[in-house]
């Protein structure tokens, strides 16, 4: 029995490590063409090879120091996944506990709809929700970006899930206590939802960093512009810039993974527990 269970763990063990070095590859593979010039990349394309003959600083010395917007591009994101992901948490955690909290008249049929919401491409809204932008004056502003997203389907499902597991005795004994439904929101829920948020942060982090077609669709204006539009524009009819794409594409890659690496133990509780007490 003890020898069946150890050879499940090395087959596991080394399952797991397969699968790894395959989801390592592909960085691997843009960590290094990022070392070499943008010509090896059209000649070539990505690969393994370690050639330290043509490997040097080249790109990062442009990168830090060239003639060009990418800092600005990277800027905007930045400030745009914070506004979102902060606004996207905070008004799906409030909707989120209003469905495990309350009980009110139509209560199946609203948290029916949040479900049918997740079943449709984002694609599918892509005509009506430009419309309705273009008619409120929203082009080329940020607002167009943050506020679609801001009640996110997923993320109020994943909430509601795991709110199921809070006792609702914690919500009366604060109501018994004198505390104001704002108040048992933020001074009893949210802080109970801390590996939620983490999770959701994560993944709503990424989805709005590595977003293209939305903002490209709304923004205009270059200096508004977010990194992935920015990289899609060194890519042009009349010439592209491989040496500065390559190595900013690598470059963009660092704040999701400290961000995954800060908060990486409180994800995968979020995840579990969510997954549990749903």
């Amino acid at each position: 029995m003890e020898s069946r269970i150890r050879l499940n763990k090395i087959l596991l063990l080394v399952m797991f490590s397969l699968l790894s070095l395959l989801v390592l590859l592909p960085f691997y593979a843009i960590a290094l063409a990022s070392f070499k010039p943008g010509k090896e990349l059209i000649r070539f394309g990505l690969n393994l090879q370690l050639d330290f003959s043509i490997m040097s600083l080249d790109n990062y010395v442009f990168l830090f120091s060239g003639q060009h917007d990418y800092f600005t591009w990277f800027a905007n994101s930045m400030l745009l996944t914070i506004l979102q992901v902060a606004l996207t948490l905070i008004t799906s955690a409030a909707v989120a506990y209003g469905f495990t909290a309350y009980d009110f008249k139509g209560k199946t049929p609203l948290f029916i709809c949040v479900l049918m919401i997740m079943m449709v491409p984002f694609e599918i809204l892509l005509l009506p929700l430009y419309r309705l932008i273009f008619n409120l004056g929203m082009m080329n502003t940020y607002s167009a970006i943050i506020l679609p997203g801001i009640a996110s389907a997923s993320t109020i499902f994943f909430f509601r899930q795991y709110l199921l597991g809070v006792p609702r005795e914690m919500i009366a004994a604060g109501r018994v206590d004198g505390a104001s439904e704002y108040g048992i929101f933020l001074r009893l829920i949210l802080p109970v939802m801390k590996p939620a948020f983490a999770a959701m942060g994560i993944l709503n982090a990424m989805g709005s960093w590595n977003n293209l077609l939305w903002p490209f669709m709304v923004l205009s204006n270059s200096n508004k512009f977010t990194l992935p539009i920015g990289l899609k524009t060194l890519l042009t009819p009349y010439g592209n810039n491989y040496d500065l794409l390559v190595v900013g594409s690598f470059f963009s890659i660092i704040p999701i993974f400290i961000l995954f690496v800060m908060f990486q133990r409180y994800f995968i509780d979020g995840m579990t527990a969510g997954a549990v007490k749903g």
